[in-house]
């Protein structure tokens, strides 16, 4: 029986074609999925990518991140409008361009950054938009005039520890796998330390083995390639330079756990990337290393498809992705069971990020000794991050896990650093200062993402960001995140326009306490995590927009959401 195609694959196809999810689409979809109406309308309007209106033959989304904030995201937003004659979330009278903001794009090295039918435009300035919005009009081929950004990259200053970023020999790590047992597999990679590399650092081989051990018959690998945090490219760089590495690590876990079935969860900011996926896929069943009996192993039968995400951070965590998969809003799940137990379809499902499963290529390739790092036997191997900000030389760096802050600001050529954002949004705001502070699990944990800010940026602006864009991609299941956000909002808002007091600085810990005990999933516990960072670490900033005594009444800041509401309907 032929697998039935992914929902959200679905939905993309017609959004493809016709610019939209009409009426008509959905009646078809509700006939062949057996869903209602309604439901199928819960899932679309969900996503940010799919319309319920028509849009332009040109869909712009413009990155609106911090990097693209400082970088001239104003500037660029301004060209786009007055070149195209239209604004933001709107379509020009012609029908020919579609305007609208993104939170993150993956190119955060290479900002401003835009995607216009889904192909990369980077480095973005007026003079840039102005002269493509004419190319597109005179009738030129968007294929010609898109991008090709892969990331500089950095190899580790110690060549024998260097494990990513080296050369990649196709069909070498899954060759060993016909002399090994599935237990000699998940020994290799426990040997090795291998922890998820995405920010949650479980342990590999305990996720592995959990799922081998389930009684179920069919099992899944997932692989999550949703990096939405901002500030992270790694594992773009990943998917360009070896996406065969990443099957690889796939076939691995596959082996390991018993999976007769994988699926990579491309994030639909990536979807440039899908060709190249699809290719190397190709490739492999052609050389015999997907399919039935694969690699010469009887019994051994295992194949990838690619499933393609629509524009939810969300969707990162693993169970929200999960829930994606099958069609549904990304909305985490409550934690009555592990993925391993009961993951995808409710079958025992194994779930790592891009990063992770190239690693555990590598580690299987090279054996596990070059993995462990004596210098810090807890936090072993090599760790890619994503360097972007005020800095020289943006780009991927390999580093071995116990490199010091200062070591990381000198090579990447830090300008004048002041604040340091780790792992995105909901990961570390500390101080430039911290120069002796080391990168690993025994110190400060990163999953991949390091914004370096100088000393002329504004840190409230950097707040103000970061919780709009949490605003944004919360799922607004619980009240908690739902409500936390926006009354963050609000006293971010009072700070900005110097109306705050010490007492709303009490009111912002108060909600930040809240959302971080009794939000649902990661997105809620972590989002007021900057701005409590920030209140602690950099007390002279935030007493610039403080008063001692509260603020009279602001009628314009208590009708702001209002004015906003209405605007967005006009």
């Amino acid at each position: 029986m032929a697998q039935e195609e992914f929902l959200l694959n679905k939905l993309w196809k017609i959004q493809l074609q016709e610019g939209y999810v009409s009426d008509k689409a959905i009646r078809q979809l509700s006939r062949q999925y057996g869903r209602s109406w309604v439901d199928l309308e819960g899932v679309i309007s969900f996503y940010h990518f799919f319309s319920r209106k028509p849009t332009g033959r040109f869909i712009i989304h413009l990155n609106n991140s911090i990097l693209s904030e400082f970088g001239g995201f104003p500037e660029v937003l301004a060209a786009f409008q007055e070149s195209t004659g239209t604004r933001l979330n709107h379509t020009d009278p012609t029908g020919t361009f579609t305007l609208k903001a993104a939170s993150c794009i993956g190119l955060s090295d290479v900002e401003p950054a835009a995607l216009i039918n889904w192909r990369p435009f980077i480095n973005l300035n007026p003079e840039k938009v102005h002269h493509l919005i004419h190319q597109l009009r005179s009738g030129t081929d968007l294929d010609d005039l898109a991008d090709r950004p892969l990331s500089d990259a950095y190899p580790n200053t110690d060549p024998d520890k260097q494990l990513m970023i080296k050369t990649y020999q196709p069909g070498t790590a899954i060759g060993k796998l016909p002399e090994m047992t599935p237990e000699e597999v998940i020994r290799e990679i426990m040997e090795a330390g291998l922890t998820g590399l995405g920010g949650a650092f479980f342990p590999t081989h305990l996720k592995w083995q959990s799922c081998r051990n389930q009684p179920e018959a069919t099992k899944f690998i997932v692989c999550n390639a949703d990096e939405g945090e901002p500030g992270t490219f790694k594992d773009r760089f990943l998917l360009q330079k070896y996406p065969g590495l990443l099957l690889e690590g796939m076939i691995t876990a596959a082996f390991a756990v018993g999976s007769r079935e994988g699926i990579i969860y491309l994030r639909g900011e990536y979807q440039y990337l899908l060709g190249k996926l699809e290719k190397t896929i190709g490739q492999f069943r052609e050389k015999g290393w997907l399919g039935r009996n694969l690699l010469g192993i009887p019994g051994f039968d295992f194949d990838i498809r690619i499933a393609l995400g629509a524009g939810a951070y969300i969707c990162g965590e693993e169970t929200a992705l999960l829930e994606s998969l099958e069609g549904h809003r990304g909305e985490p799940r409550p934690r009555v069971y592990y993925p391993t137990e009961k993951g995808y379809l409710a079958k025992p499902t194994v779930v790592n990020n891009v990063e992770t499963l190239c690693t555990a290529a590598r580690i299987l390739e090279n054996g596990y000794e070059p993995y462990v790092n004596p210098a810090a036997p807890d936090s072993p191997g090599t760790k890619l991050m994503s360097i972007a900000g005020d800095c020289h030389f943006p780009g991927v760096y390999e580093i071995t896990w116990g490199t010091t802050i200062g070591e990381l600001l000198t090579r990447c050529g830090a300008v004048d650093p002041y604040a340091i954002q780790l792992s995105g949004p909901s990961g570390e705001l500390l101080p430039a200062s911290w120069v002796g502070r080391k990168l690993g699990l025994h110190d400060l944990r990163c999953g991949g993402s390091v914004m370096v800010f100088n000393r002329q940026r504004d840190l409230l602006q950097i707040l103000q960001n970061y919780n709009r864009f949490f605003l944004q991609e919360s799922c607004g299941v619980c009240t908690p995140c739902r409500a936390g956000n926006y009354m963050l909002s609000v006293q971010l808002r009072k700070m900005e326009r110097g109306l705050a007091s010490t007492e709303d600085l009490d009111k912002l810990e108060e909600w930040a306490k809240l959302m971080e005990y009794n939000s649902r999933c990661g997105l809620g516990q972590t989002a007021p995590k900057a701005i409590i960072q920030a209140a602690a670490r950099f007390p002279e900033v935030m007493d610039q927009h403080t008063r001692t005594k509260n603020a009279p009444f602001d009628l314009d800041l208590a009708t702001s959401a209002y004015d906003r509401i209405i605007n967005e309907l006009r």
